[in-house]
Parts: structure tokens; C-alpha cells; sequence
């Protein structure tokens, strides 16, 4: 079965589509404007191992809070839809992510239940068009929007840019342990046969 999914929202303020392949191989095609949040996407596409098209026109002239958060609604909905009823995956994922002087943990459960703890003290500095503090709002759009639970908690990092790197990074690996078909999985990983 194939796990891909192509969502498209247009709004008053974006026009976004995103295409999603679950079993890629870390192919990103990236524009969404901001150049930083472009190379986020990148990094999450290749450690995650997914295939990642997004193509997102916003009001950038006003800040970039509308495009990322909007991206995160989209990505989070293709992800939801990607994963269809969820069969045989692992459901959980965990990865740990050094990047220089900052690490960042991050914990996944594809639970259909969203939640967000976001324990990551980023420095209220602009990276290019990109303010730090997007990073929380990117991460609980695709949490609601995905049906997901994350747990991010920074261990150390002082470095914005290497924060967020490794904040991207980790969300994409453990993302990718958690939809990991493992064949011994009948149905869900869940007692009550359903996420």
C-alpha cells in the first residue's frame, strides 16, 4: 500500500500544497519564501527519510507566521492522511539530535490524540524572514492537524540557527521510527483497536 498523500488549502492570506511520500527517501523540494524554514523542511525530509514537495505562497510581506503555521496544517493533514488507519506501524518513535553545542530530544506517538510539549528555549532572534518562536507553531500545527503527540525538550543549545536544526532534525527521525511497519503488528499498536 502506498502511503502518499497530496493536500492543498488556499486561504485569505496562504495558497499551500504539499506532497507527502511515508516510504521516500528524503527527497525535499522546498519553496515556501522563507528561505530558513525552507532549509528546515529540507533538513526534516531527509532525516525522516520521507519525500516532501511543498509549494506555499504567503503574506510574507506582513511576517512569516501565517505561511508556517499554514504549512504546518498541511503537512500535518497529509501526514494523517498518508498514514491511512495506521496498520502495522510502530506508533512510537524517539531520536536524540546533536547539532554543534545544541541537543534536542524528541519523543512521537501516533496516537490520534494531539499534544504538544514544546520544553525548548529558543533566543528570540530572526533567522533570514524566520523568528525562532515559529518553530512551537509549525511543530502544534502538524501536531493537531496529524492527530499526534510530541514531547520536544532541548538538553542543551545556545545557537538559534543549530536549535531549530536540531529540533527539525529529531522531529523527523523519531517520526519516521514511529511509522516503521513492523510485521509482527496485527492491526494497531493499541489495546483498544483503534488510534
Amino acid at each position: 500500500m502506498e502511503r502518499k498523500a497530496k493536500v492543498e488549502r488556499k486561504t485569505g492570506e496562504t495558497d499551500i500544497m504539499v506532497s507527502l511520500d511515508i516510504d521516500g527517501s528524503g527527497k525535499g523540494t522546498i519553496s515556501t519564501g522563507i528561505g530558513f524554514f525552507d532549509h528546515m523542511l529540507t533538513l526534516w525530509a531527509k532525516h525522516g527519510l520521507f519525500d516532501l514537495t511543498v509549494k506555499a505562497v504567503g503574506d510574507i510581506v506582513v511576517d512569516g507566521h501565517h505561511t508556517v503555521e499554514d504549512t504546518g496544517i498541511v503537512l500535518g493533514q497529509a501526514i494523517k492522511e498518508a498514514l491511512g488507519e495506521k496498520n502495522g506501524i510502530r506508533r512510537y518513535g524517539t531520536a536524540f539530535v546533536p547539532m554543534d553545542e545544541a541537543l534536542a530530544m524528541v519523543v512521537v506517538d501516533i496516537s490520534g490524540r494531539p499534544f504538544l510539549v514544546f520544553d525548548a528555549d529558543i533566543p528570540r532572534v530572526t533567522m533570514g524572514e524566520y523568528e525562532g518562536e515559529l518553530t512551537e507553531e509549525f511543530l502544534r500545527a502538524i501536531v493537531t492537524h496529524a492527530g499526534l503527540t510530541v514531547h520536544v525538550k532541548l538538553l542543551a543549545g545556545k545557537n538559534a540557527h543549530h536549535i531549530a536544526e536540531a529540533i527539525y532534525k529529531a522531529v523527523g527521525r523519531a517520526l519516521a521510527d514511529a511509522v516503521t511497519v513492523d510485521e509482527r503488528i496485527v492491526g494497531v499498536m493499541s489495546t483498544k483497536g483503534s488510534l
